[in-house]
């Protein structure tokens, strides 16, 4: 997924997005574990989309933390 669609999200939406990358993380996990898995890329596309998911709402979280500061200042 593209940055700019992961930015398009909701906050919720990217929660949701979050919990269904770590859930099929585990899947595809259990199945290298156990051999089954057939394409092992998978695994390092799910890692790299979750960091863009936590990254952008990391990011969001910081813009309205210092929006909020800079409003307490002004006002």
């Amino acid at each position: 997924m593209r940055a700019a669609k992961v930015r398009e999200m909701t906050g919720e939406e990217m929660v949701k997005k979050e919990q269904d990358l770590r859930e099929e993380m585990f899947r595809l996990r259990f199945q290298h574990v156990t051999g089954q898995l057939e394409n092992p890329i998978r695994l390092r596309l799910l890692r790299r989309e979750l960091a863009q998911v936590l990254t952008i709402r990391q990011e969001r979280e910081a813009t309205e933390k210092s929006r909020s500061t800079a409003n307490e200042k002004a006002g």
